[in-house]
């Protein structure tokens, strides 16, 4: 094989190894403008009976309301439970993976 050609072909490849790789890299970082994985991202929904208890736990703590939103192990806790109240606001319930609750924030706090 030509030298020329084998430098054509490890070029070639190393350009591909490298745009690979910052994919990767993009990939698992995030962004936080609504497209990536920061906290007010989407995210992994909570799902079944974990759904169901992490529910009744946030919906107890806030006192009314109906669950809008659920997200396994965001910034803050292992579940994040959105509750939007009878009034339109919103309090996002932070649980650890033991569905002890962590904190509660509502919209603007």
């Amino acid at each position: 094989m030509d030298s020329r050609l084998k430098k054509l072909i490890l070029a070639g490849a190393a350009v591909v190894a490298l745009a690979l790789g910052g994919t990767a890299i993009a990939g698992s970082v995030g962004s936080d403008d609504r497209g990536g994985t920061g906290d007010d991202g989407p995210g992994t929904p909570v799902k079944g009976a974990a759904l169901e208890r992490a529910s009744r736990i946030a919906l107890d703590r806030v006192g009314s309301g109906r669950v809008t939103g659920s997200e396994l192990q965001d910034e803050e806790g292992y579940y994040e439970i959105e509750v939007t109240r009878d009034d339109g606001s919103q309090v996002d319930v932070h649980l650890d993976s033991r569905f002890n609750v962590l904190n509660a924030r509502g919209d603007g706090e």
